[in-house]
């Protein structure tokens, strides 16, 4: 993208478009969709396991709890996605005017909006397969996605950019989509289905007729499945949970309030000089890989916690949560002292070609350092939000807590745009995400899992002591060697042992126990890519 269109009007007009991706992205991928569904599909499973006992193969098919979840859940999504991509294709100009009123030609934003507006189905449907295949501990298929994604978004650029300019990457968003829903579709079919054979209604005199009723109860169906003569404590286990607005109204809007803060830095930096939203995006895109790998660790575990929740482990929940938030900061804390200590030669190396001048890689570098000072904030939000949303009701306070975030951020941008520019509206962005993850970590132990909340936040202390530390040394290293992939490949060397060092000294558990906990984390993952294959 960098090398074909570099950072100016038509990378800007892009990105406008690619908000309608990062915003499905959000909530029918990594947010809402799994927070939502990957509980359901635990409880289902739970369910499953306990009808099973006594039942023929054919029988316990017909009564499955997670192909019913399914029948009842998958076909309205599909219908719901399809009316809203289709309305955000007929009102694409609005869109555009409402998320960038100061672009001085909307056109051709309004052209890739209503290519990328297709994402609305592909990424719902891979957002329910992915979560549906992660309860059911499958874990390789849900991490191709974005491999897929890329591959089409790239695909499709590399062959058409002489033709449709940068319409062939709105249109490789399109094509990454669908490709997204393939990559899982083989491994969904094999261990979830489509949902239960139809069923068959005997009237016999002499038996007892199976049957299925379904009722309507406010804004979502619940379904309820079994023997018709049988007790009705059996029925109530038998039928899928599905999901009324009350239940699926806090995530839905603590996902869009956390996504919105992308829509604030848009707005703000159409009103300045065009490539502004492009460096932020580059910026921000590059700053955010090591909190996307540090999730990594609570997207696995989620199912666990949700699972735990589920059958009254609390304890269980505990400890896992702990070391979950103990991982994900060490790791992020790590690429964080790397991606700021380090910024111009990372950026030079990943984009400075083509269309993408030096100038543009001084200015991206320079907004990413500030944006890693949010980092944390990202990473912890990312974290706790999972353990509010695996009861079987989740609670409205995470989305108070992110809507509280995003009031600073839009208060603290507006007011820094005018003096900074974009290093205003990224640090008005980190403000607000800290704003959130302070009040979250607060709220957790209070009012889900009584988790230690000082001693986490005394460990997560220590090792900002030493990201700190590790980023200084890069600081003054980096410029050191003039080429840049030379200088980036030794900061990889250079910052993780500065962190340990650091760690070390101050006597961080988290980095003296990181061996023996890497050394399990392999060793289970290794298992379950087997199990997988």
């Amino acid at each position: 993208m960098a090398h074909l269109f570099g950072a100016g009007h038509d990378s800007d007009a892009f990105l406008i478009a690619w908000t309608v991706p990062e915003m499905a992205s959000t909530l029918l991928i990594e947010d809402a969709m799994a927070l939502l569904m990957v509980p359901a599909f635990s409880q289902a499973l739970a369910r499953r396991a306990a009808a099973r006992a006594g039942l023929t193969r054919k029988e316990a098919r017909a009564q499955d709890p997670v192909r019913l979840l399914v029948g009842a859940t998958l076909p309205r999504l599909a219908v719901l996605l399809a009316a809203v991509a289709s309305v955000l294709i007929v009102a694409a100009p609005a869109v555009v005017a409402v998320l960038a009123p100061g672009l001085p030609d909307p056109a051709l934003a309004v052209q890739c909006t209503r290519m990328t507006a297709l994402t609305v189905l592909s990424f719902g449907l891979a957002g329910y397969f992915s979560a549906a295949l992660r309860a059911h501990r499958s874990f390789v298929p849900p991490a191709a996605i974005y491999v897929s994604y890329n591959i089409g978004i790239i695909g499709t650029m590399v062959a058409l950019h002489a033709l449709w300019g940068v319409r062939a990457a709105a249109a490789g968003v399109a094509v990454g989509g669908l490709l997204m829903v393939l990559v899982q579709l083989p491994a969904f079919i094999r261990n979830v289905g489509f949902g239960p054979p139809r069923a068959r209604v005997c009237l016999s005199d002499q038996a007892g007729s199976a049957g299925v009723r379904a009722r309507h109860r406010g804004p979502g169906l619940i379904r309820e499945t079994g023997p018709m003569g049988a007790p009705r404590s059996q029925r109530d286990r038998d039928r899928p949970t599905l999901i009324a607005f009350g239940v699926i109204a806090p995530v839905i809007f603590f996902a869009v309030f956390r996504q919105s803060q992308v829509l604030v830095e848009r707005f703000l930096a159409a009103s300045l000089p065009p490539g502004a939203i492009s460096h932020l995006n580059y910026a921000q895109k590059v700053a955010q890989m090591p909190m996307v790998l540090s999730l990594m660790i609570c997207t696995v575990t989620f199912p666990v916690v949700a699972q735990a929740m589920a059958g009254g482990e609390r304890e269980k929940a505990r400890r896992r949560v702990e070391r979950d938030l103990a991982l994900a900061a060490l790791a992020v804390l790590m690429g964080t002292a790397l991606v700021i200590g380090y910024a111009p030669q990372i950026i030079q190396v990943l984009f400075e070609r083509g269309a993408f001048t030096h100038t543009d890689t001084l200015a991206t570098a320079s907004v990413m350092r500030v944006y890693g000072i949010g980092l944390l904030g990202h990473c912890l939000v990312g974290a706790l939000s999972r353990p509010f949303f695996s009861t079987a009701r989740p609670t409205w306070f995470p989305a108070c807590a992110m809507g509280a975030g995003l009031l600073v951020n839009i208060v603290a941008g507006a007011l820094a745009v005018g003096w900074w520019g974009i290093y205003g509206i990224a640090a008005a962005n980190a403000a607000g995400i800290s704003t959130t993850a302070a009040l979250l970590l607060t709220g957790l132990g209070s009012r889900i899992i009584a988790i230690q909340v000082r001693q986490v936040a005394v460990s997560i202390g220590r090792l900002a002591v030493s990201a700190a530390a590790a980023c200084g040394t890069g600081w003054i290293a980096g410029p050191k060697i003039a080429d840049p992939t030379l200088s980036a490949a030794l900061g990889c060397l250079l910052v993780p042992a500065m962190f340990g060092a650091t760690g070390m000294a101050i006597r961080a558990l988290e980095v003296t126990a990181l061996p023996g906990q890497i050394a399990r984390f392999s060793s289970q993952f290794t298992q379950r890519f087997r199990n997988d294959r």
